[in-house]
């Protein structure tokens, strides 16, 4: 009932936006939030196209679009729903952009009281750990992923006891470790950066990192205004946009992932989380 209201709720505001083909709907993934907004209001001042973004978990917005049947643009947070979206046909392949990149990393409570060194420090019985739920949000695959790669099925078994909550979104995500109600949280590198009075990073190991995500961008086949939808992408891999992504602090070239990181990964792409991942929906 939940969802159905929301999606109700959703479909009554994007059928009054779209009586004016001067605004765009987009349909988004968290993990580029903060500077989103901004870019947005930039597009709006210079272009006056209005723009309204829904931001929640990628999966979870991708089937709220779908459902709703409307909205110009998906902006999820990875490669990974993207591909889901093109499997679906409910985006134009040939419009997708690559806009910037994100790293995995493990966030903890800003001068981390529980001396958590490495990803490893994670199975200690006296922490408390949120994770991205995989069901919905691109986050915990990438999260499940290196649990998966670097932990032994004994070791996971002891992780699983500590992660204590699976959220919906990045933003809750950050939330959950910014309101110190975890000790720890599989998350982004930016994340640091959302908080930084609140949250520290703990640089995984170049060996515990198997792949790199970047956020991706493709006009939505629901769309009214292609035109339009294509040029807000465009506008997001301007140089004045990557300055904006620059000052959050994402990675907006490979270059700088690689010399971050220490040695070239695998980027983008699509994991399949094992079955026994999803089980838990916040």
């Amino acid at each position: 009932m939940k969802n159905i209201i929301l999606i109700l709720i959703i479909i009554f505001t994007i059928s009054s936006c779209s009586k004016n083909d001067k605004k765009l709907i987009i349909f988004a993934g968290s993990a580029s939030k903060h500077a989103t907004e901004e870019i947005i209001k930039i597009f709006e001042k210079e272009t006056n196209i209005k723009v309204e973004i829904i931001f929640g978990g990628s999966g979870y917005v991708l089937t709220q679009m779908m459902m709703s049947q409307m909205g110009d643009i998906y902006f999820p947070g990875s490669s990974d729903y993207m591909e889901i979206a093109k499997n679906k046909n409910v985006v134009f392949p040939e419009t997708e952009e690559k806009i910037c990149y994100l790293i995995p990393s493990i966030n903890v409570v800003k001068n981390n009281p529980k001396r958590i060194l490495k990803l490893k420090d994670l199975l200690r019985k006296d922490l408390k750990i949120a994770m991205a739920n995989p069901e919905g949000v691109c986050l915990g695959n990438y999260s499940v992923e290196i649990i998966e790669n670097n932990f032994s099925e004994k070791e996971k078994e002891i992780l699983k006891k500590n992660i204590i909550n699976y959220t919906g979104s990045c933003s809750k995500t950050v939330g959950a470790i910014s309101l110190k109600t975890v000790d720890a949280i599989f998350g982004w590198r930016v994340f640091k950066y959302w908080d930084k009075k609140n949250i520290e990073n703990i640089k995984l190991d170049k060996s515990e990192i198997v792949r790199i995500a970047y956020i991706p961008a493709a006009v939505s086949k629901f769309t009214k205004n292609k035109k339009n939808s294509k040029k807000f992408i465009q506008f997001l891999k301007s140089e004045k946009s990557k300055k904006i992504f620059k000052k959050y602090n994402y990675f907006v070239s490979k270059k700088q992932v690689f010399d971050y990181i220490g040695e070239e990964k695998k980027i983008g792409g699509v994991y399949e989380v094992p079955k026994n991942w999803i089980k838990k929906s916040n």
